[in-house]
């Protein structure tokens, strides 16, 4: 969330970056203010009341004591008065307070200056590609029917269990996922990312804080009943490990780490792009989480790059890594570089981790502060990325690592699998 007085001191340059996201944000920037205005103006009138409300207090006493009682009753009708004005404030300062909340959860985080402009991915920037795409043999398939040919995939049997969006992992299809679940975090550990197992469900204030609502209401699962959402992206129960803390400069930065399943309601129209392991209602992911002082993000941000790009150098697939424009970028963040894997069998490139630097939009949310070194208390920067998500990096590897004996283990990976092909 965009702080009030940064908005306030800030107004065209608000609305200037915000428009990099294709949105006119004057009407709101001016709301908030309005509001903002409403509610200090609303504030000082109470506190000037309750400083005099408090003197007439002491000179009823006063009064009283020296037995004046006749004025003393004039001033008890004046407090009576003021008790009823107080009152009344108390209640537009709520309403305010909460109207000025809710026009500030409608304000996405504005782009970092080299964000380009853009309404789609198609205006996204190709900052860095590697790896060669490999020529397949005659007759090579799309990952859809690979996992049929070779049984380690099903979806009907997820479908028959829960619903369309759900697969089933079996056999050396179930053990290739682990595989890449426990690599992914081992090298996030060697890095330096502390590993947490955290809920698959958050309560409000948990998607509120890292900006899942309102934002994203509607595309999350959720339990009306004792009103939790089962989570989009590990980033939710990680980050809010530290919601409403006050860490001390020296804890910085701040590497977490975490593996979970994801659930996101969505899944897109039917077609060759959302088949197979395209796209989900439920898939897993291995998630990075830094807490950086407001200096160090960008160099942090870089290097959680850097990060995912080594993950991706040893499994040796063929990626890139795009700057997202400001039409394509998430609700949160000031900056997201994309990386995608290219699908061979499907001549497309495949999307396979964000990473993000939100600067203090979730902080302010979070109300996560560090005390600096002149002991002040300071927004913190938060930044996430996937490293990675399973199931395109499986489509990848499938794809691109078939032969016409069998599916190819990559080396980095048989370790952790035991085999070196599926056949």
């Amino acid at each position: 969330m965009l702080q009030v007085n940064f908005i306030r001191e800030n107004k065209e340059e608000v609305i200037k970056r915000l428009a990099k996201r294709n949105m006119d944000a004057s009407a709101t920037v001016n709301l908030v203010i309005e509001l903002d205005e409403k509610r200090r103006a609303t504030q000082v009138e109470l506190d000037n009341l309750l400083a005099e409300s408090n003197k007439l207090s002491k000179d009823i006493g006063e009064l009283m004591k020296s037995g004046e009682k006749a004025k003393a009753e004039i001033l008890k009708e004046k407090t009576a008065q003021s008790k009823e004005r107080v009152k009344e404030l108390n209640e537009v300062l709520s309403a305010t307070a909460t109207e000025l909340q809710e026009e500030l959860y409608k304000l996405p985080n504005v782009p970092a200056d080299i964000v380009p402009e853009g309404k789609s991915a198609d205006d996204n920037i190709n900052v860095f590609q590697s790896g060669e795409i490999p020529t397949l043999f005659e007759g090579a398939l799309p990952h859809w029917d690979l996992i049929k040919k070779y049984d380690i995939v099903d979806f009907e049997l997820g479908t028959k269990i829960t619903a369309p969006g759900f697969p089933v992992y079996k056999g050396k299809g179930a053990k290739l996922q682990r595989a890449l679940i426990s690599y992914f975090l081992d090298k996030n550990i060697d890095a330096g990312y502390q590993e947490f197992q955290v809920p698959h469900m958050v309560n409000e204030a948990s998607a509120y804080g890292t900006g899942q609502l309102p934002d994203k209401d509607g595309q999350m699962y959720h339990d009306a009943k004792d009103n939790l959402y089962l989570i989009p992206t590990a980033e939710v129960p990680v980050t809010n490990i530290f919601r409403d803390e006050l860490v001390t400069e020296s804890q910085l930065p701040i590497l977490c780490t975490g593996y979970t399943p994801c659930f996101r309601r969505e899944a897109g129209s039917w077609g060759a792009h959302v088949r197979g392991l395209n796209r989900l209602h439920q898939f897993d992911k291995v998630e990075i989480v830094r807490i950086e002082k407001p200096e160090n993000s960008y160099a942090a941000l870089d290097g959680m790059v850097e990060h995912v790009k080594g993950i991706l150098e040893e499994l040796k697939l063929p990626y890139r890594v795009l700057r997202l424009c400001g039409g394509d970028m998430g609700f949160a963040s000031a900056l997201t570089y994309d990386f995608e894997v290219f699908s061979t069998a499907q001549d497309r490139w495949l999307e396979i981790s964000s990473v993000s630097n939100f600067e203090t939009f979730q902080a302010n949310r979070l109300k996560l502060r560090y005390k600096d070194a002149n002991g002040k208390n300071q927004l913190a920067h938060t930044l996430n990325g996937s490293s990675l998500a399973l199931p395109r990096v499986l489509a990848g590897i499938l794809e691109n690592y078939q032969t016409p004996e069998g599916i190819v283990i990559p080396e980095v990976l048989r370790r952790y699998t035991g085999f070196d092909i599926i056949n």
